[in-house]
């Protein structure tokens, strides 16, 4: 068996997941609370090439057969601060994420906080999410109550009227929380979900993504680079086997 281009196929599929990664971060860089998509790449022994033509795997002296294993990740570092001025925007400084119910009742977990009204003066997401109150509720506006405040401990106020106070949530290991669309996150069972205990709420903000457009398309280089240059190994180790067959047959 020609272990070398196994490695090869292998070390194309795994530039193929980082390319897929790459070009999810380029097309959602500008929206709002996306958090960077990675592959993380690590060698991984499976088997080993005896270095004599008469020997056996592991009874004989050989090298480690190493092929490429990917797995993806999310970078949670967060995004810029950028103000909007517009009373239902919100970005949360520092860790944390807002806490929306899903239809299902469950409860996501997001950065984007670009918020507005439903017909019944709930606030909701942009996904139509109803944004929870640290007591698990929905947040409802009053009719006549005035301008919303949000108080920087992330308590909402119209007037002298305290609606409630945003649930402000943080992973114990963000590494195991699930990704949706729309920049929306699960937790999963066994998760646990801690609220923050001095959040820190900007009004009139919102978060941008963590996506640096630049390195991503400098990433996408280094791809295609890559990828030509295992291609030609390919195509020469072939070359080389159909040699080999021809002298001996």
């Amino acid at each position: 068996m020609n272990i070398g281009l196994y490695q090869s196929a292998a070390s194309l599929n795994a530039l193929e997941r980082w390319q897929d990664a790459v070009a999810q971060n380029i097309t959602s860089s500008q929206v709002t609370g996306f958090k960077r998509r990675t592959v993380q790449v690590a060698a991984e022994s499976m088997g080993e090439t005896t270095l004599s033509a008469n020997g056996r795997a592991g009874q004989s002296e050989g090298i480690a057969a190493l092929f490429p294993q990917t797995r993806y990740a999310i970078a949670f570092q967060a995004g810029e601060n950028q103000s909007t001025r517009r009373d239902l925007d919100m970005a949360v400084s520092g860790e944390g994420f807002f806490n929306v119910r899903m239809p299902d009742g469950k409860t996501a977990y997001t950065r984007a906080g670009e918020f507005s009204i439903r017909a019944d003066r709930t606030i909701i997401s942009g996904q139509g999410l109803e944004l929870l109150s640290d007591g698990g509720d929905p947040i409802q506006l009053q009719a006549q109550g005035g301008a919303l405040v949000v108080n920087e401990d992330g308590t909402l106020r119209q007037g002298d009227a305290v609606l409630g106070k945003l649930a402000i949530s943080k992973p114990a290991d963000p590494a195991r929380l699930v990704s949706m669309s729309g920049g929306l996150f699960l937790a999963p069972d066994g998760l646990e979900m801690k609220p923050v205990e001095n959040p820190v709420v900007q009004q009139g903000y919102l978060e941008a993504s963590n996506v640096a457009a630049l390195r991503e398309m400098v990433d996408l280089v280094s791809i295609g680079r890559a990828y030509e240059a295992n291609q030609k190994l390919i195509q020469s180790r072939d070359q080389l086997l159909g040699t080999t067959i021809e002298t001996f047959s």
